[in-house]
């Protein structure tokens, strides 16, 4: 049989050198390609758009440390993603986890700003965690018990918690119709972390940071660890070796929800000190991205995240002072995540011509 004149193989380990100099070239290639677009589009010159990039991301020490935040919660969520994509199971309800665990820190610091900081920030956490616990074990249950599909129910259960979101609004706000309950507790600041190192996101750097080295270490070194990847390669593979596939998939969903929860009390304690149905600001799909970049190498995200970060608020800076449409900002990331994701290809398989191998044959 004749083999096609072009097909693909997988590669064999290129090497974390060569795999780093694909991906640096895939981000330069799409800055060519994002500054080629923007000259066409507004005869700017490039060069002083990205300058202006850098300025919108690090241009002052506000705009570096709100940098730092949103990368710090952005790769928190996606470290809580990471032990459900590495037993293959696509939570795609990270949005939701974070959202519910927001809600439920907002509930303390409305009903419980009497109680110390002492009691009432651990009291927050655990809260968050429960309850983002709780809001990931769902699809779990439903998928051990029915045989559900865990990418739709997950994608749905998002919505569902925007909605438990906009019922504690109508119970937290006056009656103004406004989608968000306001600064709280903006008096007395109870229930809003304090600075830590002198740094007002000091603890939001450290508990990010423990988290990413706990899970980096709870995947690579712990039993638990070895059973998720055993029941990502092949379920009936861990069945055979006697590990309960049900009580893996429940045990990781719990795990992942509470650390999106975390997430939420993050948000909610340590940035914004409110909550409003866009308070996961679409961090929950964008977490997605940089663990799969990452390739579920907890601190491999670090970098992707901040990235990421990086080139959102550098992008939106960009529109905003050359007076372009704000979806520009959202064009200029996409591109560069459509080059990152792309070379992805070429990191792991390559492309063979017929006629050469049959020469070197």
């Amino acid at each position: 049989m004749k083999k096609p004149p072009i097909h693909i193989v997988k590669r064999e380990d290129i090497g974390i050198g060569k795999a780093l100099l694909v991906r640096l070239l895939a981000i330069l290639l799409g800055l060519i390609v994002c500054a080629l677009l923007i000259f066409a589009l507004t005869g700017l010159n490039p060069i002083g758009v990205y300058a202006s990039l850098i300025s919108g991301a690090v241009g002052t020490m506000r705009r570096t440390w709100m940098t730092i935040r949103d990368a710090l919660i952005l790769l928190l969520i996606a470290v809580g993603l990471t032990p459900a994509f590495r037993m293959r199971f696509w939570n795609i309800g990270a949005e939701g986890q974070v959202l519910t665990g927001a809600v439920a820190a907002a509930a303390i610091m409305i009903y419980f700003n009497q109680l110390p900081p002492p009691v009432l920030l651990p009291l927050m956490l655990l809260a968050s965690l429960i309850a983002g616990m709780a809001w990931g074990l769902i699809p779990a249950l439903c998928k051990v018990q029915f045989g559900t599909n865990e990418t739709l129910l997950t994608l749905m259960l998002n919505y569902i918690a925007m909605q438990i979101v906009n019922v504690c609004i109508v119970f937290w706000e006056n009656p103004k119709g406004s989608n968000t309950v306001g600064i709280i507790n903006s008096d007395t600041k109870a229930g809003w972390l304090p600075p830590l190192f002198g740094l007002n996101y000091g603890w939001n750097v450290v508990i990010a940071l423990l988290i990413t080295a706990g899970m980096y270490f709870y995947l690579k070194y712990t039993k638990q660890g070895y059973e998720i990847a055993v029941v990502g390669e092949s379920e009936n593979t861990a069945r055979y070796a006697g590990i309960s596939v049900k009580r893996v998939v429940l045990r990781t969903m719990a795990v992942s929800g509470a650390i999106c929860g975390i997430a939420g009390f993050l948000i909610v304690s340590g940035a914004s000190q409110t909550i409003s149905v866009s308070t996961g600001g679409g961090r929950g799909f964008t977490a997605i991205i940089v663990s799969f970049l990452a390739q579920f190498n907890a601190f491999a995200m670090i970098p992707v995240s901040v990235f990421l970060v990086f080139m959102q608020k550098g992008a939106i800076q960009i529109a905003s002072q050359f007076s372009l449409n704000d979806s520009i900002s959202d064009v200029i990331t996409g591109i560069l995540l459509f080059f990152l994701i792309g070379c992805e290809f070429f990191i792991r398989y390559k492309i063979s011509f017929a006629g050469k191998s049959a020469k070197q044959s």
